[in-house]
């Protein structure tokens, strides 16, 4: 084990540009999902018709679907179709689109807690079932949403060391091109990208728990 090679100036920034690289790309997945699952979750809920059922279907179609199958069809198939992405871009699509269908039942599920008295109650006071929806039901499901969402965040986050299949130069993928150099490597180069995963799932964890206590 050569922790001092391991941890040499060039590796070092060598593993924090692939991590900049998957904070990047998890970040602009997280904020893409959650406007496409929430979007989704919440014409679910009202359920719409015709909308609903194909939202529906898409949803569980996705959901029961392996994501590395999604990310090796936003690279290598959808070219096929006219559709040429670079690999970052078919990173962010793949876990987007993947993490929106989760993403989307969270949503359903957390508006669907709201007893429908109080959409009843709304109604009766002269709110339009669109207004309630937003102005009662919404409010109250997002609080319950925020342990669920958080870990989606944290499980995309992870998940974005599966575009490594794809040759995205995230963490996973430089560091495996470290250890490559020498296995004396391995466990050193291991140990600081646990660490760094660590680290800010930790914090996203914490700040979930410093939400969950504000809302009671």
């Amino acid at each position: 084990m050569d922790i001092a090679g391991a941890f040499s100036y060039h590796n070092l920034i060598f593993i924090l540009k692939g991590f900049g690289i998957t904070l990047w790309v998890a970040f602009v997945a997280i904020a893409l999902s959650f406007v496409l699952g929430s979007i989704a979750g919440t014409l679910r809920y009202m359920r719409i018709p015709v909308v609903s059922r194909i939202l529906g279907v898409l949803v569980e179609l996705i959901r029961n679907l392996p994501l590395l199958l999604i990310l090796f069809f936003t690279y290598f198939a959808m070219p096929d179709i006219g559709v040429k992405l670079g690999v970052m871009s078919s990173a962010i699509v793949g876990l987007a689109v993947f993490e929106a269908a989760m993403i989307s039942e969270i949503v359903r599920s957390g508006l669907s807690s709201i007893p429908k008295g109080q959409v009843e109650a709304a109604r009766s006071s002269g709110l339009s079932y669109l207004q309630a929806v937003w102005h009662i039901v919404l409010p109250q499901g997002l609080r319950r949403m925020v342990p669920p969402m958080v870990s989606q965040f944290i499980s995309l986050l992870k998940d974005t060391s599966l575009a490594i299949v794809i040759s995205l130069p995230e963490l996973m993928h430089n560091a495996k091109i470290v250890i490559a150099q020498s296995y004396d490597y391995t466990i050193p180069i291991l140990a600081i990208v646990a660490v760094l995963y660590f680290a800010v799932n930790y914090a996203l964890s914490l700040a979930a728990k410093r939400l969950e206590n504000k809302r009671i």
